[in-house]
Order: structure tokens, then sequence, then C-alpha cells
């Protein structure tokens, strides 16, 4: 008995040493990775973009703002189907100089809203600098939303590194996977 129970541990077990726990960030990706792919392809946006600032707004899915009840993984302020959720922000006065203030943030059903949402949003005139479209690369389109979806002055390298640390750029091409194109 001593034997089979070996035979059938051992296998799992060796399988299960050669794997390492994921850990929050690549959890969070794993979340939002393909929606945010089909949502990028589909509405001429860098998925690599939307996730990064996805990581960067919401902490990789951990800030009271992006928990449940709220799912706003962009800090995108308002109200969303006449939900919102008033929460203290940091702001940037545009020459680096931080404050504070309370403002009320757009609370979703799900992350996929979320996502949705910040397309639309994304998808108005004032972002056209950020569109695939219109651009040549996804530090074109950091560049064109620091200072405007954000007041951080250092918000376009603080998304290129999340961009380069996390290989997101895969994102930004279909999925190829199973040879489907």
């Amino acid at each position: 008995v001593g034997f089979v129970l070996a035979k059938h541990i051992n296998p799992a077990s060796a399988n299960n040493s050669d794997q390492q726990p994921m850990n929050q960030t690549d959890y969070f990706i794993s979340q939002i990775g393909e929606p945010a792919r089909q949502l990028g392809q589909d509405n001429d946006l860098y998925a690599s973009v939307m996730i990064a600032q996805a990581l960067l707004e919401s902490g990789a899915g951990q800030s009271g703002l992006s928990s449940y009840p709220h799912y706003n993984l962009f800090g995108i302020k308002g109200s969303y189907a006449g939900q919102s959720a008033v929460m203290q922000t940091w702001e940037d006065d545009g020459a680096g100089n931080a404050y504070t203030i309370n403002d009320a943030f757009r609370s979703y059903p799900s992350y996929y809203e979320s996502l949705q949402d910040y397309v639309a949003v994304l998808k108005q005139p004032h972002f056209a600098g950020a569109w695939k479209s219109n651009t040549s690369s996804y530090q074109d389109a950091t560049a064109a939303l620091t200072g405007v979806y954000a007041t951080d002055t250092s918000y376009y390298a603080k998304l290129n590194n999340i961009i380069e640390t996390y290989n997101l750029t895969q994102y930004d091409s279909p999925n190829v996977q199973g040879g489907i194109t």
C-alpha cells in the first residue's frame, strides 16, 4: 500500500515543485490580460497600457477602490450607472507637488465593466493621442496620457516600467494560441 500511495503522490509533488506560486501581480494580470487584449484589439488601444494602468491605479487589484464592491481598476472619477464611492486620492499640481483630496469614483459590478468603461473613456477625442492609430508605440500612448489621464508628471515612466517589467506588450497582438488568429 505504501508503494502505491508513493507512486500516486510523487508525480504530483514533483510537478508542483517545478511550478512557482503565482504572485499577486501575475494573478491579477491573468485575470484581466485576455479581456484587455480583446478590448484593445476591438477599440484601437494598447492592451499593454490598459493593463499597466490597471496595475498602477489599483495596486494590482489590492486597493480599496479596486476591490469588492467597487472594482474600479483605473481610478476613474464620477459615477457609473449611478454608483460611486468617495475616497481620498493623491493629486499632482502639474509641477510635481503632491496633495490629497476626497473625490467620488465610479463603482462597477465587476472588473469587466471597469475595463469596458475605461475603453469608453479612452475613446473620447480628448484621449486620441493614446490610440494605436495615432501612435507608433505604447511609449507614445503613455506619453499622451501623462498630464491628461493622470496629473502625475511621471505617469508615462511608471507605466513604461510596468509594461517592460511584466512583458505586457504580448497582449498588444491578437491571441494566436491554438493556431487561431
